[in-house]
């Protein structure tokens, strides 16, 4: 084999293994961002979940509130007459 075609031949090969491993790393990168993405995904439904539960409590409270503050007033409007 003549010198040229050893140097083509060796570029080739290096080529094609830095044309693997450029692809291997970019799907590790690929699936990362991914993995990454469903936790953010997953962290998010639960963030709202348990917003909607807050919201649900405050709602109640708020309800509450508004009765005792009807209570009071009716006691005042009572006490007045």
């Amino acid at each position: 084999m003549s010198r040229s075609s050893k140097v083509v031949l060796g570029l080739s090969v290096l080529l094609t293994a830095a044309t693997v491993a450029g692809v291997h790393l970019k799907q590790q990168q690929d699936l990362q961002r991914l993995r990454d993405g469903v936790i953010r995904d997953i962290e998010r439904q639960n963030r709202k979940k348990e917003n909607i539960r807050l919201l649900g409590e405050q709602i109640i409270l708020t309800e509450q509130l508004e009765a005792e503050r009807e209570k009071m007033s009716l006691e005042k409007g009572s006490q007045k007459t």
